[in-house]
């Protein structure tokens, strides 16, 4: 296996904290999932954006090999859940949609990108994650 990237960020606080990369060239405060807090967000927030990003080119990936070329949009809702007092997992919500295609044929390819996405590998069998087609 080839590395292709490698990235890195540190956080210091937990989630009243902060995390920045190592050069500072990325920074951010971060909060606990529900606080509002000024100019900060959360570790949901961040996962949420990395899958959403991530599935949506496994996605384009899959249109292009299919030759489709109407433009998709991706939600990821990341859900924190308590399972007892001391444990907590994650649940994830995608919602798709691919100009010019049935909520059908979107389906597909939703399912298709959800088994070439490194996030969808990294947390298959770890949490529930439900796909769903949805208007543009």
């Amino acid at each position: 296996m080839k590395k292709m990237y490698s990235t890195k960020m540190i956080n210091t606080g937990g989630r009243s904290g902060e995390v920045h990369s190592p050069d500072h060239s990325f920074e951010l405060n971060i909060a606990a999932p529900g606080k509002r807090v000024e100019d900060a967000t959360n570790p949901e927030q961040l996962f949420a954006a990395g899958f959403s990003a991530c599935f949506n080119s496994a996605l384009d990936l899959i249109k292009t090999q299919k030759n489709i070329d109407g433009a998709s949009t991706i939600s990821a809702q990341v859900s924190l859940y308590a399972e007892s007092e001391m444990s907590f997992v994650l649940g994830v919500e995608i919602e798709g949609s691919v100009e010019g295609l049935s909520l059908e044929e979107t389906q597909e390819l939703l399912e298709a990108a959800h088994k070439v996405c490194p996030y969808s590998k990294a947390i298959a069998g770890n949490i529930e994650v439900t796909l769903t087609a949805v208007e543009n």
